[in-house]
């Protein structure tokens, strides 16, 4: 945990892509935990203020001014058809660079940053066309159980980010 650095700028800290290999940012919502890649994350910050824009999808909660840079802000939670809740003191905006484009990510509370090796990831389930898999890139396992690691690209498909090969 004490790798985490709410409020400031990772990418600053993190210069070496060797660094970043195989590390995932650890967060949860509701009481499964998820990852995503280190790599992709620029910022972690407290709840800040959000200026609604009309007419967005129901999971985009608006834009805020990050340093002069305005991003929009999801509701990862809305996001995966969950429901929505208050915020509270755990509750914190992962700040993802994907091909330039930033967009903040609501999650209920970080947990760790983690080191996951090849052999320990596995591919997503296969569930037929019933279960939803698409923001599912791979399963981490842990000693601690399962994380499920989250595809970029896809939880931001609508921010016009190209799908890899195609920026």
């Amino acid at each position: 945990m004490s790798e985490i650095m709410t409020g400031t700028t990772m990418s600053g800290e993190i210069d070496n892509e060797d660094t970043m290999h195989n590390k995932f940012l650890v967060f949860e919502l509701e009481a499964q935990q998820y990852a995503i890649a280190i790599e992709h994350v620029t910022d972690i910050i407290n709840v800040q203020p959000v200026t609604r824009v009309p007419s967005c999808p129901d999971f985009v909660c608006g834009i805020t001014n990050l340093r002069g840079k305005v991003i929009p802000i999801i509701d990862v939670r809305i996001r995966f058809g969950m429901a929505e809740r208050d915020y509270d003191d755990r509750t914190c905006i992962i700040v993802v660079d994907l091909h330039n484009v930033s967009v903040g990510m609501i999650i209920d509370r970080v947990s760790e940053v983690i080191t996951l090796d090849e052999d320990d990831i596995a591919a997503p389930p296969t569930f037929s066309n019933v279960v939803d898999v698409r923001f599912i890139k791979g399963i981490g396992k842990t000693d601690h159980g399962i994380k499920l690691i989250l595809d970029c690209a896809a939880v931001l498909d609508d921010f016009g980010i190209p799908a890899p090969g195609m920026e």
